[in-house]
């Protein structure tokens, strides 16, 4: 046979195209199918062991962060307990000094005769409340014509009305060393042997020159069980010694003020700076008698070390929370210092109560992790279900496909080519031709649609470049119309330097201030933030300065004045906006000022003197929420190089790219660093802050500072106002 007659199998070009094809996409399918089998697989196994991890993970997150919380919470409230139990003993001193000083000008002038006797334990008075019990030591016989018994008849009317303006005060009295005592109200429980002389409250009185209290309980002779007595002696007395004096029942303290700390099982205790406790749940006189020591607690006698311990930090004036077992209860002890006192307050809470919401939570997070698990597994084995059938009916699919393209190849595709090589040299008004009557005729046509609607695009965008550019020209426009509605230059104020700055966080924006002559000489200044930012804030910004300035300017009344502009912007704005302001009038003459908040941040006052900071008024909602509003205003008296900073939320809640605030406490302490520089200099170390802190990240709001400075006192000023 030769080489002519060798059998050959012939194939068509469109065969040899199929059947490569076919080929080619068939064991693609395969491959693919195997690998996506096993991602699938292995991606189903991670996603349950994932979701596992995340339950444990977010079991283990969760109850860190709700222990925290609540010892957070409770230092919180041991804390303002605190402060709350010393503001009470605070104003008991005040009293005390109050009545003091009334009992030394009595012994200086006779009293005008008073409006309430003073009775023996003999006589009842209709109304207690309106006498005061008369004591005397044993022994002692009352000369009532004397000077000295005059003069402390005079007292009568301060005791009822110390008595009545403090309700925790159980009695309130005066004694003598000639063994007199008026007690406030009239009562007859004082036994006929009491002689205020011998008692301790007395005898610390006379022996110091402060106010002095109880170094423990003590049962009252009056009647009203434990008690702790604030006492002082009255200065330069004309007769002897006189001791005022006020008791306060450790009922009351319980009851009014350590009674509302905790809810559930938790209470408060007070200890004094030895370890003895002054107040607790409980704690009552019982049987003992008033001429009988009372036999106190002392904490620091605990067999708990753990508990000796926390006493030892609570009696040294610190702070802080721990764990201690009573008993078989294990107890958070939170506990904070009554600093006026050298006293300490704890709150106490069983640790069951805190991990009780734990507990749960855990089981929650449990229970959604198993379910999360098995739906996993089940959606994973459907997934792989479908991708079966998916792989059967892509095979299928490719062997029609693959017929389909093999008829389609073959035919002429040149004039796409030159038609893609014309249009991509940037002739878009070439069209291609193609009549087959097929998919290669639809696709021409597609080309053809494609090069009109990139011409159409391509003057589309340049008609929306020169549109953005004169839009862009318009927001410039507007912003410069903006910033002519803020003052060109600063007022001219004696003895005072005022610099101001706002910068817009997009083109323009809402903050705004301004410096308006009021009445006498005095100036107000503005200071605002609108809602919002952009073109509709800007709009109600020149809205709401036009009225606030409107009804500031010349007036007395600035309060007045405020609510006037807030009913204008409430009946004017239907935009739902609002605007927060603060309003400083200036008064340079007697260099104070008086200010008025509505809803804004409250500016930073700097003593220069000690670098003491603290924020003025905070009180007030923002104009334009409602159409009545009340403002309270608040007065401040300002000294020599003393520092104000009025800014917007812009300065305070920059963010950096970490998403942290810059915050109140960077302020301070720039202010403090700077407050003996020029106020433009000021707030240039303030903004220069504020932009390192934020680094890259934009800048998320509108920026407004003004800086209030008082010039500090020339030598030449000093040497006048020392002589």
């Amino acid at each position: 046979m030769t080489a002519d007659s060798t059998p050959r199998i012939r194939l068509n070009i469109r065969a040899k195209i199929l059947i490569v094809f076919l080929a080619l996409s068939v064991v693609s399918l395969i491959i693919t199918g195997f690998f996506a089998f096993a991602a699938l697989d292995k991606m189903g196994r991670y996603a349950k062991e994932s979701s596992e991890a995340l339950g444990v993970q977010a079991i283990d997150d969760s109850s860190a962060a709700l222990q925290k919380n609540a010892e957070e919470y409770l230092l919180r409230v041991a804390s303002d307990q605190a402060e709350i139990t010393n503001a009470l003993f605070e104003d008991t001193n005040a009293e005390m000094s109050l009545l003091a000083a009334h009992a030394h000008m009595l012994q200086k002038n006779l009293p005008v005769a008073p409006e309430i006797p003073a009775y023996f334990h003999t006589t009842t008075p209709r109304d207690p409340f309106a006498a005061t019990r008369m004591v005397s030591a044993p022994e002692i016989i009352i000369n009532q014509s004397s000077e000295e018994w005059q003069r402390l008849n005079g007292m009568n009317d301060m005791l009822r009305a110390l008595y009545q303006t403090d309700e925790d005060m159980t009695g309130v009295y005066v004694a003598t060393d000639s063994g007199i005592m008026h007690y406030y109200p009239w009562n007859t429980v004082i036994p006929a042997q009491f002689d205020p002389r011998s008692r301790d409250w007395y005898v610390r009185a006379v022996a110091t020159d402060t106010q002095v209290w109880s170094d423990a309980p003590y049962v009252d002779a009056a009647g009203h069980g434990l008690i702790m007595t604030c006492s002082r002696a009255v200065d330069h007395a004309t007769y002897g010694h006189w001791v005022v004096g006020s008791d306060v029942s450790v009922t009351t303290i319980n009851k009014d003020f350590m009674s509302h700390t905790m809810g559930g099982d938790g209470y408060a205790i007070l200890i004094d700076r030895s370890g003895n406790i002054l107040s607790r749940p409980g704690l009552s006189s019982g049987t003992n008698r008033w001429d009988v020591p009372f036999s106190g607690e002392n904490a620091l006698s605990s067999s708990d070390p753990v508990l000796v311990d926390v006493v030892k930090n609570m009696t040294a004036g610190k702070t802080g929370i721990a764990r201690v077992w009573f008993g078989s209860t294990e107890t958070y002890v939170a506990y904070a210092p009554v600093r006026s006192m050298n006293w300490s307050l704890a709150v106490s809470l069983p640790v069951e109560q805190v991990t009780s919401p734990m507990n749960k939570t855990r089981n929650q997070i449990l229970t959604a992790t198993y379910a999360s698990g098995l739906q996993i597994q089940d959606e994973t084995s459907q997934l792989l279900t479908l991708f079966s059938g998916l792989v059967v009916v892509l095979v299928v699919l490719v062997v029609c496909i693959s017929c389909i393209l093999a008829k389609i190849i073959t035919r002429p595709v040149e004039e796409l080519k030159v038609g893609i090589r014309v249009i991509g040299k940037g002739d878009l008004d070439y069209r291609v031709t193609i009549k087959s009557g097929d998919e290669f005729e639809e696709l021409a046509q597609s080309f053809n649609t494609m090069a009109a609607a990139l011409k159409k695009n391509i003057e589309n965008l340049r008609l929306t470049t020169a549109e953005k550019e004169r839009y862009t020209k318009e927001l410039e426009i507007a912003r410069t119309i903006q910033a002519s509605f803020l003052p060109d230059t600063m007022p001219d104020i004696k003895n005072i330097e005022i610099a101001a700055v706002a910068i817009p966080a997009l083109e323009v924006g809402g903050d705004f201030y301004d410096f308006i002559p009021v009445s006498d000489g005095r100036w107000a200044l503005v200071i605002a933030d609108v809602s919002g930012k952009g073109v509709s804030a800007a709009l109600f910004m020149a809205l709401s300065r036009t009225l606030i300035r409107a009804n500031l300017e010349g007036k007395s009344d600035t309060t007045g004045a405020l609510r006037q502009a807030n009913r204008m912007i409430c009946r004017d704005a239907e935009s739902s906006m609002f605007v927060t302001a603060f309003c400083l009038v200036l008064d340079p003459a007697r260099q104070t000022f008086s200010c008025v908040n509505a809803g804004h941040n409250p500016p930073l006052l700097i003593r220069n003197s000690s670098g003491e900071a603290r924020f003025l008024h905070e009180d007030g909602i923002a104009l334009g929420v409602l159409p009545e509003m009340e403002i309270h205003g608040e007065d401040v008296t300002l000294l020599p190089g003393d520092l104000v900073i009025l800014y917007t939320d812009g300065v305070t809640e920059a963010f950096n790219t970490e998403y942290h605030e810059f915050g109140e406490e960077r302020l301070i302490q720039i202010a403090r660093d700077c407050r003996s520089l020029p106020s433009s200099e000021v707030i240039q170390h303030i903004l220069d802050a504020v932009r390192a802190f934020a680094g890259s990240a934009p800048q998320s709001d509108d920026i407004t500072l003004v800086v209030l400075r008082v010039k500090p006192l020339t030598e030449k000023s000093q040497r006048v106002r020392e002589g």
